[in-house]
């Protein structure tokens, strides 16, 4: 519940501090002496966007802080303890100060945080009601959500939206692919005439090398066989004066030398390890010239496939060594094109079985919304007659959705439909209700929702616009039942409401002919005695509107 509220230097208030009690609070005081500044500042304080024009005139900022009770809150609790924002013993102070120039500087516990966070936490504390309430009961969005806060359905919520997530999710990626589809055609159409044409010439990785060892091997084989065997000659086979001959001479006359000088017998022995060389070359060489071949025919082979292979590689900008590698990419983007048909294959069974993971969490949605309608329709028709319309009938309508696309709120449309007098036929609200029928609507089924969902504070904004008499009285009684239950603070200009209340503040204005300040003070049981004849008779207050107002405080 809200503890305290202090605010500094905001609209016409120069400096401020409330102390709050559970149970109902009214707000009362003259017209245009602020009765709504408070729940302003409050709202600012709670997230709403901050404007330098709240601040107040000659001052540099604007100050608001919003002391609140949250031990019994499990769910307030959680969310300070998620951001590591938690207070000492279950309370929580949000802070907000406006500067000039616009800046916002916001605190919960002391923390610096963002305006958002103030947003987030203060849903989980206060629901603002506004005199404006009304007009938003006519758009079907709102309706839902007023019914899908009645029923609590949060998880079957979640749970359509997962899916719903899940589905767009599908359906971008299968755009995407059929995007891409359509502008790679063309680019499929080249990459399999390239890949094909590779495919059929199948040069393997490395086989261009081979082919131009291979190549000069036979393009000189004449020159090859021919140069062999004259140095063959020369070292071994002629009959005189070989390399091997003149090599074993030398060997033999520096081992003869070797006798007289043993430092002459190292370059012995490197003579005699040369002729052993030259002779095992003489002998590869034989081995070689044995084998070597002429083939033109395989020559020829040769050159056709070299001179393809050149042919290919200037054709596709890639140097001729590097065509394999060329051709190994060019078939893997076709295989990547090729996968997303694949892909879309897959794609269609996927959003297939999305689809029916979305519909039955949908209808389970539709399900809860039909049930918790039947109820609602009951209460709110009962307390429209508690308003003074006895003869009011109230229905909430569901049907299916024309667009069949899946929807993030799941397969509904929503209609608050109504009657207010006997003999007519039910119609869409906004229709049918006069403005002060709307305003009386709207309250009953906010009270209602109240009542279901459990934020431990609510404020009701002046709105009981429209209305007097007996159904004041009966909105008094309303929201004096909410406040058993709930701390519920109501402006109001209403003494039949005012008088409902366990306490009462009074909002007064004055001015020094400078400046003009505002303050906000509780009444005691004579300060409410006269608030409340004065909001019955006026500014002149006489014996007879005090008994009335003592009556009307007696009652409750």
């Amino acid at each position: 519940m809200l503890v305290s509220l202090e605010i500094q230097n905001y609209a016409i208030v120069s400096d401020l501090s409330i102390e709050w009690q559970r149970g109902m609070t009214a707000i009362t005081g003259e017209t245009g002496a602020g009765k709504s500044i408070a729940i302003d500042a409050l709202s600012l304080c709670l997230g709403e966007r901050s404007d330098a024009s709240s601040i107040r005139p000659g001052a540099e900022k604007a100050e608001i802080a919003a002391e609140f009770e949250v031990k019994n809150l499990p769910a307030a609790l959680a969310y300070l303890q998620e951001h590591m924002l938690e207070g000492e013993q279950g309370e929580c102070i949000l802070r907000r100060v406006v500067a000039k120039n616009g800046r916002s500087k916001n605190y919960i516990n002391g923390v610096a945080v963002t305006a958002a966070q103030l947003k987030d936490l203060g849903q989980l504390l206060i629901a603002i009601h506004g005199q404006h309430a009304h007009q938003l009961l006519l758009k079907n969005d709102h309706q839902l959500l007023l019914l899908d806060a009645y029923a609590g359905h949060d998880e079957l919520l979640k749970a359509v939206k997962s899916h719903y997530q899940t589905c767009q999710k599908l359906y971008k990626e299968q755009q995407t692919l059929l995007n891409q589809q359509q502008q790679l055609a063309a680019q499929k159409q080249l990459l399999e005439y390239q890949v094909a044409e590779l495919d059929e010439f199948a040069l393997q990785p490395g086989e261009f090398e081979e082919i131009e060892t291979e190549h000069s091997r036979l393009s000189h084989s004449q020159t090859i066989l021919e140069t062999c065997q004259r140095e063959l000659q020369y070292l071994y086979e002629a009959d005189d004066h070989t390399v091997l001959s003149q090599l074993q001479h030398a060997c033999s006359q520096f081992f003869e030398l070797a006798d007289y000088d043993k430092a002459l017998e190292p370059i012995a022995n490197m003579l005699q390890d040369a002729c052993v060389q030259v002779e095992e070359a003489s002998r590869e060489i034989r081995h070689y010239s044995a084998d070597l071949e002429q083939d033109p025919e395989r020559l020829e082979l040769l050159d056709n496939r070299m001179a393809r292979t050149l042919d290919l590689a200037r054709k596709h900008h890639v140097k001729p060594e590097l065509l394999a590698e060329h051709h190994q990419q060019l078939m893997q983007e076709l295989n990547n094109i090729e996968a997303s048909d694949s892909r879309l294959d897959e794609l269609a069974d996927e959003i297939k079985a999305a689809l029916h993971q979305y519909e039955v969490a949908a209808n389970a949605l539709s399900n809860s919304r039909t049930n918790a309608a039947q109820t609602l329709n009951g209460l709110i028709t009962q307390s429209m007659a508690s308003l003074s319309m006895a003869q009011g009938k109230f229905a909430i309508e569901l049907t299916p959705r024309a667009n069949s696309k899946p929807n993030v709120l799941g397969l509904d449309e929503i209609e608050f439909l109504v009657s207010t007098n006997p003999g007519q036929p039910m119609q869409a609200l906004g229709k049918v209700a006069s403005g002060g029928e709307l305003s009386r609507i709207s309250l009953a089924i906010q009270v209602i929702i109240a009542q279901r969902v459990t934020t431990p504070t609510l404020i009701f904004d002046e709105v009981d616009v429209g209305i007097s008499g007996p159904t004041a009285a009966a909105v008094g009684k309303l929201l004096r039942q909410l406040g058993q239950s709930t701390q519920v603070i109501c402006v109001t200009h209403l003494p039949q409401v005012a008088s409902c209340a366990h306490q009462q503040f009074f909002v007064s204005k004055f001015s020094d002919d400078q400046t003009t300040f505002t303050s906000m003070q509780a009444l005691d049981d004579s300060g409410r005695v006269e608030e409340i004849a004065r909001l019955l008779g006026g500014d002149v207050i006489s014996a007879t509107t005090r008994a009335s107002a003592k009556e009307l405080l007696t009652a409750h």
